[in-house]
């Protein structure tokens, strides 16, 4: 019998890999070798060596642009090679650094302005990375969010639909997310986060930090309202896909989520889990979202019900609903719609009209 989990992620998974940058023929000629869930991070492995193979070679001829965007296949598929695989945590580590790695490859070939930033946090640490747009001295900062099982190594294209926009983009691995999942744990009060990473940017002056936006997606969606109910350097929000209660959305989450979630919630077991997803809830705390917030949402969402993401916006002061009737969880099957939506929502809200 074919085994469920690869069928799910096959059925499902696609839209959100391609959305993100890997090619859609690496995806069909990867899981086509795939019959059993222990096989994922190999496969995937394998065609993200391919990536890397491709990168040097372009190295050794000097075609830094060709290397770069061959690191950057590289570093998706790492990142997706173990981001819901939990069967061998070595290995799962293992990928998760070559991801890093191949990354910041990347970055020398495509960003070399761009930077790691280590946050001090709790007695431990946070990482995130800061692009800046090419023209523009001081430019408005964009926090991205990821959700539960996202990090910042996903991100290198969803950083340029604001870069090209003018603003800087900082995608933070917070608590139990990415760098921060081996020391940290996911919480309900993720702006602490935020407040440590806007700390540790504080006083650059190649930012401009009266002026930060913030964008989450999935569960990131939610930490995106709960930073901005409590932080007041945000001065506007977006959230794509987030629940409402992430606890009342438990029955019907697939059991890799449930799986992830209970790992990187430091939960003993499902029950467990479930009573950590309860916390998880903007219930109670959106009066005090007092900045504009754009909430954009699938219909056709399979691991939140899209009726969540009414009754966030009705108890928002300063809400506005985009409710797309065909997407799917995040829109990534429609990021033509959602991702120049969420980008210039946002630029009009943090660009002075003086800069044109």
């Amino acid at each position: 019998m074919p085994d469920p989990r690869v069928q799910a992620a096959i059925e499902h998974w696609m839209p959100r890999f391609v959305a993100q940058g890997v090619d859609v023929n690496d995806f069909l000629r990867t899981t086509a070798r795939i019959e059993r869930w222990g096989q994922w991070l190999e496969a995937w492995c394998e065609t993200a060596h391919m990536h890397e193979a491709l990168a040097r070679e372009a190295e050794a001829r000097g075609r830094s642009r060709t290397a770069g965007e061959a690191y950057v296949r590289a570093a998706l598929c790492y990142h997706f090679a173990q981001f819901l695989w939990l069967v061998d945590l070595e290995r799962r580590r293992a990928a998760h650094q070559r991801a890093i790695e191949a990354l910041y490859a990347a970055h020398r070939h495509l960003d070399p302005t761009a930077e790691r930033v280590e946050i001090p946090f709790e007695g431990t640490r946070l990482v995130g990375n800061l692009r800046r747009p090419r023209n523009g001295e001081r430019p408005p900062l964009v926090l991205l969010l990821p959700g539960l099982d996202s990090a910042k190594e996903e991100f290198f294209h969803w950083e340029e639909v604001f870069l090209v926009r003018g603003m800087a983009t900082f995608s933070l691995d917070g608590p139990g997310q990415g760098e921060a999942r081996e020391t940290t744990r996911i919480r309900p009060d993720y702006e602490v986060a935020v407040r440590a990473a806007l700390d540790t940017l504080a006083n650059r002056s190649d930012l401009d930090l009266e002026r930060v936006g913030v964008v989450g997606i999935s569960l990131g969606g939610y930490y995106a309202l709960r930073s901005a109910a409590f932080e007041p350097r945000i001065r506007a929000v977006v959230a794509i896909g987030g629940p409402y209660d992430f606890g009342a959305c438990w029955p019907g989450l697939p059991a890799l989520t449930k799986e992830t979630f209970i790992h990187h919630a430091g939960a003993r077991d499902e029950a467990e889990g479930q009573r950590r997803a309860a916390t998880l809830t903007v219930r109670g705390i959106l009066h005090q979202v007092r900045q504009p917030a754009l909430v954009i949402f699938g219909q056709q969402d399979r691991l939140i019900p899209w009726t969540q993401a009414e009754q966030t916006v009705a108890e928002l002061p300063n809400g506005t609903l985009v409710m797309y009737p065909e997407g799917n969880h995040v829109c990534n099957n429609i990021p033509y719609k959602y991702r120049p939506l969420a980008a210039d929502w946002i630029k009009e809200r943090l660009t002075d009209p003086r800069d044109g």
